[in-house]
């Protein structure tokens, strides 16, 4: 019988595996080398050359933003330009995560702080314009009599005109984005009016509307953040994180009008004023929509017994209300004086007007410090008596300018600036936290217009006392110190039940019930 033919001679076969021993894997045929066997290289910059596929993969993700595009040849320069442009990205990135943190994206709260900060920088550009006319470009006798004209023409009728602000925008149940937009465009045709007339009488009739205009949009401001307030934060840290983007904005765009005015005058400085007050009204009416709906709301008045439905504010309110109001005082006199004092010293010593600026600078960044680091702790911290905060930043202040009285000199107002602006933050935050306490929702809108009012009266009547002291240290801080005393004179009586001022304090309820229309 024939044995069938073996298609695999045994030759051609793996000889079989030992007794007991695992069988042999199969053989696998080796990788095909897909990379080239050498590298390539240019001629011009030395680095290797990557394959055409590679290329085109990386060309692709370039173009889709994944990766920046590397050039051909790495210079110094294009590594600088490159990490800048990094660095900045990642500023910007986190500017935006942080104006949208804690649900404000959503609340609506980005788009407000936004136009707060756009609003902020209008006013600071301004006083830079108005700066270089008012107190640098003359003698101290000659410019503290331009500035005693521009208070007199214009925040003498500011005096009369901001107790009727709160109360009109009251009325406004409806457009309060329409009228912040408006207030943003009148504070452009304001500047442009103020570049075309800088030389002559028109500026101090311009200045009096903007500067009106400017605080109704505080006012305004104040009456839409409790709505577009995010669940996950208060109030009172809100407002807060709204002046600490404020100052920001006013400290960047400020630098950037110090440059404009350097290169283009005062007149040119006041041109950019009026581009960002347009930019500050396109952005007022991104606001959501829903700020409108403010059916339901109840006027807030300082009156205890009022002829219409009206919500009284409270006791822990009004004692607020009177620390922030002193401690305003000191910083609208410094603002003033500072300014005077510093110029006398310099032309008494002869020093260059570099100089002058120099030192009220070292004043104007201790101050914007302050205003840094107050805000930035209440924004983080929790007070449980914030009207304990009130009156305890208020004896510090008090205690500053005492000491400015003794150690009279630029270290020591540089100090007040300090103290006076960080317990300006703290007071402001506690009064907020005290208005959310103690008032219902429908009156809290209200009651922010109207303190808002209070303060920059107070804040006016500190500027115009510094104005009218002479240029000497230690009786300015003699004078503000006294002031400071009565007010708190007035707090700490006002808490106990009674009052230096009548109807402006007294015995009432931390929770007043609403007056009734009579």
């Amino acid at each position: 019988m024939t044995e069938p033919i073996d298609p695999y001679p045994r030759s051609d076969r793996a000889a079989p595996p030992p007794p007991g021993a695992r069988p042999y894997p199969p053989r696998q045929p080796p990788p095909r080398r897909t990379e080239p066997l050498y590298e390539h290289y240019d001629t011009d910059g030395g680095y290797p050359r990557p394959p055409r596929e590679e290329t085109h993969r990386n060309h692709s993700e370039a173009a889709a933003g994944t990766f920046p595009r590397i050039p051909k040849k790495i210079t110094v320069t294009r590594v600088a330009m490159m990490r800048g442009r990094e660095l900045g990205g990642r500023a910007v990135n986190a500017f935006h995560r942080a104006t949208k943190a804690d649900g404000a994206e959503k609340s609506g709260l980005t788009s407000l702080t936004y136009a707060v900060m756009l609003n902020y920088a209008s006013d600071a550009a301004m006083a830079v314009a108005l700066a270089n006319t008012l107190f640098f470009a003359a003698t101290s006798g000659q410019g503290r009599g331009k500035v005693a004209l521009y208070l007199l023409v214009t925040i003498a009728p500011f005096a009369l005109v901001a107790p009727v602000i709160g109360p009109a925008l009251d009325r406004i149940q409806r457009g309060r984005r329409l009228a912040m937009c408006v207030s943003s465009l009148g504070q452009a045709l304001m500047a442009a009016i103020m570049a075309l007339h800088f030389d002559d009488w028109g500026l101090y009739p311009a200045a009096l509307g903007m500067m009106v205009l400017s605080k109704s949009f505080t006012v305004l401001k104040s009456a839409i953040t409790p709505r577009v307030l995010p669940p996950e934060i208060t109030l009172s840290k809100t407002n807060a994180r709204l002046t600490v983007f404020g100052l920001a904005a006013a400290g960047v765009f400020g630098a950037v009008a110090s440059g404009v005015n350097s290169i283009f005058g005062s007149g040119g400085a006041l041109w950019f004023t009026a581009l960002i007050c347009l930019a500050a009204a396109w952005q007022s009416m991104r606001i959501p929509a829903w700020v409108e709906v403010t059916e339901g709301e109840v006027p807030a008045t300082l009156k205890l017994r009022a002829g219409k439905s009206r919500q009284p504010l409270g006791q822990d309110v009004v004692v607020a209300l009177w620390g922030n109001g002193t401690i305003r005082v000191l910083t609208g006199f410094l603002m003033m004086f500072a300014a005077f004092a510093v110029k006398a010293q310099a032309e008494h010593s002869g020093d260059s007007p570099f100089v002058q600026l120099l030192m009220l600078g070292v004043i104007g960044a201790a101050a914007g410090a302050g205003g840094f680091v107050g805000n930035g702790l209440g924004s983080r911290l929790h007070f449980g008596h914030p009207n304990q905060v009130v009156l305890a930043v208020g004896v510090a202040t008090l205690v500053s300018t005492v000491l400015g009285a003794i150690f009279a000199g630029i270290v020591t107002a540089a100090i007040v600036g300090l103290v006076g602006a960080t317990a300006s933050a703290l007071a402001k935050v506690s009064l907020d936290a005290v208005i959310q306490e103690d008032l219902p929702e429908e009156s809290r809108a209200s009651a922010f217009g109207r303190s808002e009012t209070v303060l920059q009266l107070a804040w006016v009547f500190g500027g115009a006392v510094g104005l009218l002291l002479p240029p000497i240290y230690w009786v300015g801080f003699l004078v503000v110190s006294l002031l400071l005393a009565i007010g708190l004179a007035q707090t700490f009586l006002v808490r106990s039940g009674t009052s230096l001022l009548p109807g402006l304090g007294g015995r009432r309820p931390r929770h007043p019930a609403r007056t009734a229309d009579s």
